[in-house]
């Protein structure tokens, strides 16, 4: 993880403890965008999203000047009374910035099926909007936090003619993690110059290779979102230099995912499952998705036992056209583990489990011989995450 977060030129921020968790954490956490802001977000696929979801995809087209995040309550299968209350919260900011509702992106984290307690906003949002200041990222990437252990966050910069372009991210997710928003939020920040436009062409971009490549468990979370914020202080248009910010982007938005999933809920180990060869890119992220869902797998990944034939099952039951044994090789590591569907004669259990007692493991699978590469993301399956899920709201 990267040790520090850069400034960001127009963005102010603060987290404080508003008493919304009972561990008396920060909680509540505003983030101002100076005038002229362009933000970009995605958001969770998840049918059923929740009420600061569908008030932020409305609110997105109203040039938003303030995030407001809260951690302990999802606001999630509320119904119009959690409607009312996202909206209530956005009112509340708004009045203390002096800005429209409709400005206000308004994002939750924690349980589900609990309703909002105003009181806590009414309490906390002039509080911390009394604390907002450029050097308070930090505190946010602290705040936005529920079932994770340490915080996420990004920072990478580049020049352009003399100028510096800054970008800073910040991330939460530990668990109820899977692609189509992989439950996380991630909020990045940077001072270059963009319209809506060209900047959600960019989001789209890094997300689909990061957070869309990742997963814990499987789960979609109801609320998962992230927002890209371009204040344009450095006076650097993004056409000027849209190659150059993609990767940055890119860097930042990866770095987050696996920082995500190192962090999974008991995760002892950081898996890549990579799959080549199929006959168009979505077959190997289907494959790879399999694989990485497999609990089989991934309890095997945990007891660092080298029952690569659960490796193969999975592969085998993937959704996908004209997947032929002869064509599957999979490697742990640089250990070739089968080739053309048996296991390789120079395999040994040993060398195998040499290998799987690693904490960090590269599974690739070759399933033909298409030009085509996947990667997916993922941990193990430890008695950790059984006990922090069957805990969580207890």
């Amino acid at each position: 993880m990267d040790d520090t977060l850069l400034d960001i030129k127009g963005v102010k921020s603060a987290a404080i403890n508003a008493d919304i968790k009972s561990n008396n954490a920060l909680d509540l956490s505003v983030v101002l965008l100076t005038p002229g802001t362009t933000t970009a977000g995605v958001f969770t696929q998840n049918v059923f999203c929740a009420a600061p979801v569908l008030v932020a995809k409305n609110h997105l087209q109203k040039s938003p000047l303030a995030l407001l995040i809260n951690s302990g309550n999802a606001n999630a299968g509320t119904g119009s009374q959690g409607m009312e209350n996202t909206v209530k919260t956005c009112e509340l900011l708004a009045s203390e910035l002096g800005i429209n509702f409709e400005q206000v992106l308004p994002f939750s984290t924690g349980v589900i099926g609990q309703q909002l307690d105003l009181s806590k906003f009414k309490a906390g949002i002039p509080q911390v909007t009394a604390q907002l200041s450029s050097a308070n990222l930090a505190q946010v990437s602290k705040g936005i936090l529920t079932t994770d252990l340490v915080e996420k966050i990004c920072s990478k910069s580049f020049e352009v003619n003399g100028k510096t372009i800054n970008i800073s991210g910040i991330a939460k997710g530990s668990g109820m993690i899977r692609p189509d928003m992989a439950t996380m939020l991630s909020f990045v920040f940077t001072d270059v110059k963009s319209t809506q436009a060209k900047l959600q062409q960019c989001l789209t971009t890094s997300v689909n290779q990061s957070f869309n490549r990742i997963t814990v468990d499987g789960d979609t979370s109801t609320n998962d979102a992230c927002t890209l914020s371009a204040t344009g202080a450095s006076g650097v248009d993004i056409h000027d230099c849209v190659d150059e910010f993609q990767q940055a982007l890119d860097e930042v938005t990866q770095s987050l995912a696996h920082q995500i999933i190192k962090d999974g809920e008991g995760a002892t180990k950081f898996v890549e499952v990579c799959v080549k060869g199929g006959v168009i890119n979505q077959d190997c992220l289907e494959v790879a998705y399999t694989v990485a869902h497999s609990p089989l797998v991934k309890t095997a990944l945990f007891a660092s036992d080298a029952n690569w034939g659960r490796i193969l099952a999975a592969v085998g039951r993937a959704n996908i056209d004209n997947l032929n044994i002869e064509d599957i090789n999979i490697y742990l590591n640089e250990v070739s583990v089968v080739q053309s569907g048996e296991p390789d004669q120079s395999y040994t259990e040993a060398a195998g489990s040499v290998e799987m007692a690693k904490d960090t493991i590269v599974i690739t699978i070759g399933i033909g011989t298409g030009d085509t590469q996947e990667s997916v993301w993922t941990t193990d399956f430890s008695y950790d995450y059984v006990k922090i899920n069957a805990e969580y709201r207890t």
